[in-house]
Order: C-alpha cells, then sequence, then structure tokens
C-alpha cells in the first residue's frame, strides 16, 4: 500500500519547539486521515532545525465507498416536519426518500450513498489544512505574505505512492503560493544544494549524504556518545545533562563533538555558576574528574566538519567563555565582600506578591514558622531560624541576579565562607527543595524545617487572598509547593499536624484581607488530598482509598494517614475484605432505602432482647467483638491489626444475609434487623468511610 511522505522545509526552528512540532504534525495529519475514513498502519514524525517530517505507511489508493442513512418522521407526520427533514438532509422532494416499516410505524429514510475519492486527492486537501491549523507556540509573517509559520518557509514535500501531490500552500500577498515538490535540501553549510527524493527510505539516505541526521534520538546518542568517547580520552566524565542534550539535539543537523579548555583562573568560582554559565550560554557540556569534581574542560558540539579539526571553533568558543566566566568571577569575588546578615535589609525593596508583603516580611515569618517546625520534629530550632533568616539573602546578590537558576546554592556558599554554621549554609542551598518528583527531598533535620516554613507558609498565603490553582493554571507553583511538604514529611516519616501548621502560619500573616484560619485550613486539607492521590498513585495506592480515609475527617498526620491507607489496600485486596466491603455496600443500601422510605433513620443502639435468630445474635456479638478489639488496635496504630479484626466479621455477615429476612412483618423486628444493618456501618466506618471505596 501506498506511503505519504511530507516534509516541511524551513529556516531555523527554535530548538524547544521541534519535538512538540513534530508530535502536532503526526496528530493533526492522523486526525485528518480518520475523519476523512482512512487507515495506515504506521506513522512516524521527525524533527531537525530547518525541517519537519512526516511518513505514513499503508494508506489505501481510495477512501471507502460511504452509504449513509438519516431516519426521518412518520409517513403522515405534519408538514412543517417533513419539510425541516427534507432540507436537513439536503432533499428537495420526498420522491427522493424511501418508506420503511420499523415495527413502529412506517418512516421516511433519506439514503445517500458517496462514492470513494482518491486518496491523493485528499491528501492535497488535508495538508494546507494542517498547515493552517498548525499550534505553533510562536509564530511570524515574512516579506509580503499574509500567513504565519514558525520561520519562513522554503519548500514542501509531499509524495504519496511516489508521485508528487497536485497541491500548494498559499502564503497570502505577493508571496504567493508553495506549490508541492519532491526536493529539498540538506546541511546550511555542507551540502546546500537541493536534490529529488522519491520515498521515505531514498529521502533518509540522501539527507544523511547531505549531512543531516534526520532522526532527533539517533542525534541525541550520537552527541552523547561522541562527548563520552571525548570525554574519556581526557580522564574525565561527562556531566549528566539530559535538558542540555535535548537542546542542543535541536540545534545541529550534523553534530560535531569537540574540547575545549577553562582557564584555571576561573576555577575557584563555584562549579554550579560555571557549568549554568556554560549551559544557559553556551550550550557546552561539563567534565568531571574521577572525585566527581568539575574539571577545567567542557564539550562544545559544532553543526559543521572543519578542515582543521574544529581548532579554530574550540578557539572561538574558548574566547567567548572567557569573556563569559571573567562576568561570573567578578560577581563572585564583589558579592563575598559584603555578608548575607547584611543583605537581608534589602529584601524589603523585593515584592513577594503585592497582597502578600515583601521578601522580607516572608522571611520574618518563615523564622517563626521553621522553629516551630525543628521543636516539633526534633531539629536544633536557633539553627532552623537562623537559617530562615539567610535563606533568601543571595536574592540581592550580583550572581544570583546575573544566574537565578544557582539562587540558595549560592547562598550556601556564601554562608561557610562567613563561618555559618554547616547545617545553616545547607538549610540555605536546600530550603526550596524538591523542587520536582526527580528532585532529592531534604533529610537533614534544620534543612527540613525551614523548607516545610517556605512551603507552607506559600500556601497558606496565596490560599488565604483566593489565589488558588485552578484547571491547569497553577502560577504560583502551589501544586509543586504541597508535592514537596507531602515528600518531605512522608520520606522523612514526621509526625506533624497538617492544620496547627497551616493555622501556626495563618497566624504569622500581618497583612489586611485574610480568609480566615479555619476555612483556610480546611480548604488546604482537601487540596492536599488531591496532591496526595497524585503521590501515592504513582506507588501504586488507589484513589478512592485516600477517599475513604480522608472522608472521616480530622486526620491530617500524613504518616497515620499513608499507614491506614496501606492496610485499606491489603485489606480490601484480600478475598475476606472483598466479601465485607461487598455486604457493607449490601447493607448500606438496605438501610438507605428503609430510611428514606420511612423518613427516619436507623442509628440507634440494637436492642438485644429482638434478637431471635441464632445468625442475628451471632452478628451483634461478632460486631461487639470487632469493635472492642478494633479501638484500642486504632489507638495503637496497628491498622493491620485493626483490619484483621474487622476480617473475622465475614462469616457472621455472611450467615445474616442467608438466613435472616431483614424486613420482618413485625415491626420492631425489622427496625431492630435495619438498627442491626447500620451498626455493620458504623463498625467498618470507624477505620474508613467504606461507601468511598470502589467494587
Amino acid at each position: 500500500m501506498p506511503e505519504l511522505l511530507i516534509e516541511f522545509f524551513s529556516e531555523e526552528i527554535p530548538a524547544r519547539m521541534q519535538a512538540r512540532a513534530a508530535d502536532d504534525l503526526k496528530r493533526l495529519v492522523t486526525e485528518k486521515l480518520a475523519a476523512n475514513g482512512l487507515t495506515f498502519a504506521s506513522a512516524e514524525a521527525h524533527s531537525t532545525p530547518r525541517r519537519l517530517a512526516l511518513v505514513i505507511d499503508g494508506l489505501p489508493e481510495r477512501t471507502a465507498d460511504v452509504r449513509e442513512e438519516k431516519k426521518g418522521p412518520r409517513v403522515g407526520a405534519p408538514e412543517q416536519a417533513v419539510a425541516g427533514f427534507l432540507k436537513s438532509a439536503g432533499l428537495t422532494s420526498l420522491d427522493q426518500c424511501e418508506q420503511r416499516d420499523t415495527g413502529k410505524g412506517v418512516f421516511y429514510f433519506a439514503v445517500a450513498e458517496k462514492k470513494g475519492r482518491a486518496t491523493a486527492e485528499v491528501l492535497a486537501e488535508i495538508i494546507p489544512a494542517v498547515m493552517g491549523d498548525f499550534p505553533w507556540p510562536k509564530s511570524m509573517r515574512w516579506g509580503t505574505g499574509t500567513v504565519r509559520w514558525v520561520r519562513p518557509l522554503h519548500s514542501i514535500i509531499a509524495l504519496f505512492g511516489g508521485a508528487v501531490l497536485e497541491g500548494s500552500f498559499d502564503l497570502g500577498g505577493a508571496q504567493g503560493k508553495l506549490v508541492f515538490g519532491n526536493s529539498t535540501r540538506g546541511h546550511r553549510f555542507l551540502s546546500p544544494d537541493a536534490f529529488t527524493v522519491t520515498d521515505f527510505a531514498d529521502y533518509k539516505a540522501k539527507l544523511r549524504d547531505a549531512h543531516v541526521v534526520l532522526d532527533r534520538a539517533e542525534r541525541k546518542a550520537k552527541i552523547k556518545a561522541d562527548a563520552e568517547a571525548l570525554a574519556a580520552t581526557e580522564g574525565l566524565t561527562l556531566s549528566p545533562d539530559d535538558g542540555l542534550l535535548e537542546e542542543v539535539a535541536g540545534l545541529v543537523e550534523w553534530p560535531v563533538a569537540l574540547v575545549g579548555t577553562i582557564d584555571e583562573k576561573f576555577m575557584d568560582v563555584p562549579s554550579e555558576v560555571l557549568i549554568t554559565s556554560m549551559r544557559t550560554h553556551q550550550k557546552y557540556f561539563a567534565l568531571l574528574d574521577k572525585a566527581g569534581k568539575m574539571a577545567p574542560r567542557f564539550v562544545v558540539v559544532a553543526n559543521t566538519v572543519t578542515a582543521d579539526g574544529g581548532k579554530a571553533i574550540v578557539a572561538g568558543n574558548e574566547r567567548v567563555l572567557r569573556a563569559r566566566l571573567s562576568d561570573a568571577k567578578f560577581f563572585w569575588d564583589q558579592d563575598r565582600k559584603t555578608k548575607l546578615e547584611d543583605r537581608v535589609s534589602k529584601l524589603g525593596a523585593i515584592t513577594f506578591h503585592a497582597k502578600l508583603g515583601t521578601v522580607a516580611e516572608k522571611v520574618t515569618r518563615v523564622q517563626v514558622l521553621a522553629a516551630e517546625i525543628a521543636r516539633a520534629i526534633g531539629a536544633d530550632a536557633d539553627a532552623a531560624t537562623r537559617a530562615a533568616l539567610l535563606s533568601k539573602a543571595d536574592l540581592v546578590t550580583e550572581v544570583v541576579g546575573e544566574f537565578p537558576e544557582v539562587q540558595g546554592i549560592m547562598g550556601r556558599y556564601y554562608a561557610l565562607g562567613e563561618g555559618e554554621n554547616p547545617a545553616v549554609a545547607e538549610a540555605i542551598a536546600e530550603h526550596y527543595k524538591p523542587l520536582g518528583p526527580s528532585d532529592s527531598c531534604p533529610t537533614a533535620p534544620v534543612s527540613v524545617s525551614v523548607a516545610l516554613a517556605d512551603k507552607l507558609d506559600t500556601l497558606v498565603g496565596f490560599f488565604a487572598i483566593d489565589e488558588k490553582p485552578t484547571g491547569s493554571k497553577d502560577p504560583y507553583a502551589l501544586r509543586r509547593a504541597a508535592l514537596g511538604i507531602i515528600r518531605l514529611i512522608l520520606e522523612n516519616g514526621l509526625r506533624l499536624n497538617l492544620t496547627q501548621l497551616f493555622k501556626a502560619a495563618h497566624g504569622a500573616y500581618t497583612v489586611s484581607g485574610f480568609a480566615a484560619a479555619g476555612g483556610v485550613a480546611t480548604d488546604l486539607m482537601a487540596f492536599f488530598a488531591d496532591r496526595l492521590k497524585v503521590t501515592l498513585r504513582d506507588q501504586g495506592v488507589r484513589h478512592d482509598l485516600v477517599d475513604a480515609v480522608f472522608a472521616l475527617g480530622g486526620e491530617d498526620d500524613l504518616v497515620r494517614l499513608l499507614a491506614r491507607v496501606k492496610a485499606l489496600q491489603t485489606f480490601v485486596g484480600s478475598e475476606e475484605g472483598a466479601n465485607l466491603l461487598a455486604a457493607y455496600k449490601r447493607a448500606s443500601n438496605i438501610v438507605r432505602i428503609e430510611e428514606k422510605k420511612d423518613g427516619k433513620a436507623y442509628d440507634q443502639p440494637v436492642d438485644p432482647a429482638l434478637l431471635t435468630l441464632t445468625e442475628e445474635k451471632d452478628l451483634y456479638g461478632a460486631l461487639s467483638d470487632a469493635g472492642e478489639t478494633a479501638r484500642p488496635l486504632l489507638a495503637k496504630e496497628d491498622f493491620t491489626g485493626t483490619m484483621a479484626a474487622l476480617a473475622r466479621l465475614r462469616g457472621p455477615v455472611d450467615a445474616f444475609f442467608d438466613k435472616v429476612t431483614v424486613n420482618a412483618e413485625q415491626a420492631d423486628l425489622r427496625a431492630n434487623r435495619l438498627r442491626l444493618l447500620s451498626q455493620i456501618r458504623a463498625t467498618l466506618n470507624a477505620v474508613a468511610d467504606f461507601s468511598r471505596i470502589e467494587g
């Protein structure tokens, strides 16, 4: 079956847009193929700095014939209904309709048969439509054209079954149309001449001959392998940097890795500053020595091959790097002339948020909260207070002003240089952590105290002024802050009362227009419940079990909550638990229906004197025993033992439903049995709200 090959050849596409653009091209084309009834075997998209390409294999030569039927009104229906049907079906007379007896009467049916079309004809319409709908984050017009594209387009390959599709893309204005063709160009400098292709295999092979590696994954693998090989020749290793690797793969079509040297005079500047400067401004890879420290070498990836083996390229990059690092060294030297503590007052000139005050005010609040948390977890409260005071001071240093990525990290360097307690210095560096699921989580008690305080202050403040995340929008990264708090608590096993911490953070604010502390705490607990589901989902924990525990209310100790949830998951995953859950739902449904019908509740105590059958007596006794056994186990937080006690209810509950008629003729017996069923619900709900559990 024929193959479709598309290529949009243009000026350089920004590296950050390429991978997404390839995915969008594949998605848009395949969606339009499906909308036109065209199936295919495979679709593969590619991107390089100057091209987007898509190959789709296994397309049919023609679309299938389609027979469409539309049911109309009953024969003899009012004229207005018949006229509306004919208009909607695109018909002018009932003579064009069929009459069919459906068993419920005779109705009109409009039948339309659409012959299939040549696939090439459909594709010639799809490609311009896709280009017009393309969702570039940023686009431009050029020349006299009116159409927008990410960068000026030069040519379009559109081949189906080896033949050029008849079509074009109108650029608007005097730019005219780009007619579909079968030619493209290779590397801008190494192979700039145009060449024609016949299919994808020919296209890919000729691009390689023209110094273009089409496959993005292949370019990344080559860059990494070549850089690692060069590092090995120096007795060094490549510093891992997947983000930079992804970016560089979008900057070159023919990657050539080269090694450069960093002047030794810059090596006393913190390595984080050197690496940030190199990766942000120059896209260089750092190299490490055997001890894991930064070596005075770097890898630059060129997009060309030179006669001198890259010597001029390396020399030019070294010259540029010297200028960059000279600035960094100057800032580093200047910053160390002023102590961190002397910088704290300058934080009053930085607004944290218009409604939440300055960064200096935030620091004051975090000091109080960090000390309280430190006392609760057994950390050094004085060290936590000191770390909180200095935590934001590096924001007004020259290095952080130039390289915001190293905030916190630079604070540690300055603090250590000033003789601060190492625990304080480490807390300054780690108080922003964890920044995401792949980031490390602080474990040092002082660091944990300050990190928790900083995030709690942010969450409480923004919730109190009703700046909560909505949908996909979270401009203040509050979801990330909540996930960070969850990780800090769970990974360190901290027994903290979140509601109290929310209220303490709320009380530290002195600004006006705040929501009440109780309402903020309630909203935040609901927010944390949603974030906890995200965290536990990655650990294989069901979201409905988290709901079931949170529904009890009053549970804000995340460590205890997690233990309860995991015990509950084991329980409902067992045969006894699954059957008891089914019995719970059966009992709850019966009670709910009868309460609604009778207009009253059946949550009163069971009257033992009205228990006439052995099975209901056994169930009553088993419920009493389970409750007495479970209460002390719950108090000791032995949730596994609690579940085991509940599991022993399965037999009596099964026997009750097998032998006992709940809706007895005697009103007092019926009411007592409904109260017994209500007691099943109450006993199990002491552990979790079983009504929230699915299945």
